[in-house]
């Protein structure tokens, strides 16, 4: 009978130290425990050590507090009827006060929130053309986090921020809206090419009517000073020489200037071997054809 009684009161001391470990738990940082008992839930349970009744009460489960990203992948049309995807990126976390709501009322979360990012993806883009979608990014964004508030509001849930990462259409319209993208520029490009092609020409033409309207006014003043030097030569021959007409005064003056240029040929060293006539008729078979070229140029009309 005593032995009896030993290895009960073992039996007993051991289940002691087993409810006695049993009854205390821990929960991390930014984390909550629900405990039940019986399976009803009694009360949930913040950081720390914690303790329960043993046999009794139960860690039923844990709620993290943090904030959790949920990736989704959204496939809509747009109203130009050019199919897209739509990746959005959810951050929520579950209230503290609001743990019994988020571990109970919904068996799987994320499904709840794609559902919701869904319906407020659909209500909006198919109203949308593709580059409206693209400008109005963070207007979607925007949307989809006002109603997921609303709506996960009841359920325990915080939504954080709604980001919609990308605008991805399909890739043979990728490739037809970058060929747009490289005309235009073309164009663009084009038109600037030919608007300095432009600039050029009419710049080339104003130089150039400028280069011809100074060379006629150097010519023009050319003219006059050798008609004026010629001028003056005339009347101080005639005045040395009375009896002399105009024209011999002319002859005179062509014959001292065909000698003055033979001359000056001869000076320069890099002149080349010219042949002239050395007979006085010569000289004034020269003056002649100089006066006559003079009459006819004079009898051209301007």
């Amino acid at each position: 009978m005593g032995t009896f009684l030993s290895s009960f009161g073992t039996v007993l001391l051991f289940i002691a130290v087993i409810a006695a470990l049993g009854s205390f738990y821990t929960v991390q940082t930014a984390e909550v425990a629900i405990v039940t008992r019986f399976g009803q839930f009694l009360r949930s349970a913040g950081p720390g050590l914690g303790w329960k009744v043993p046999f009794i009460d139960k860690v039923q489960g844990r709620v993290s507090l943090r904030v959790q990203q949920i990736a989704l992948t959204m496939e809509t049309k747009t109203r130009d009827n050019v199919f897209i995807t739509i990746p959005v990126c959810v951050q929520a976390r579950v209230r503290p006060e609001k743990v019994f709501e988020a571990y109970y009322s919904l068996s799987d979360p994320n499904a709840q929130i794609q559902a919701y990012v869904e319906q407020v993806v659909l209500g909006h883009v198919p109203g949308m053309s593709l580059d409206e979608v693209f400008a109005n990014q963070s207007s979607i964004a925007l949307a989809v986090k006002k109603e997921l508030d609303t709506d996960m509001a009841a359920f325990g849930y915080e939504i954080v921020n709604v980001l919609v990462t990308d605008i991805v259409p399909d890739q043979k319209v990728k490739s037809a809206m970058n060929d747009i993208n490289a005309a235009q520029r073309e164009q663009v490009a084009a038109n600037a090419r030919g608007e300095a092609e432009k600039i050029l020409v009419v710049k080339k033409a104003e130089a150039e009517a400028e280069s011809k309207a100074l060379q006629g006014q150097g010519i023009a003043n050319q003219r006059r000073a050798i008609i004026e030097g010629l001028s003056t030569s005339i009347e101080g021959f005639q005045k040395a020489l009375g009896e002399a007409t105009a024209r011999d005064a002319m002859q005179m003056v062509l014959v001292t200037q065909y000698f003055d240029t033979l001359k000056a040929i001869g000076e320069t060293g890099k002149a080349n071997t010219l042949f002239v006539s050395h007979t006085p008729g010569a000289v004034q078979a020269i003056s002649d054809q100089i006066m006559q070229s003079m009459i006819a140029a004079d009898k051209l009309p301007d």
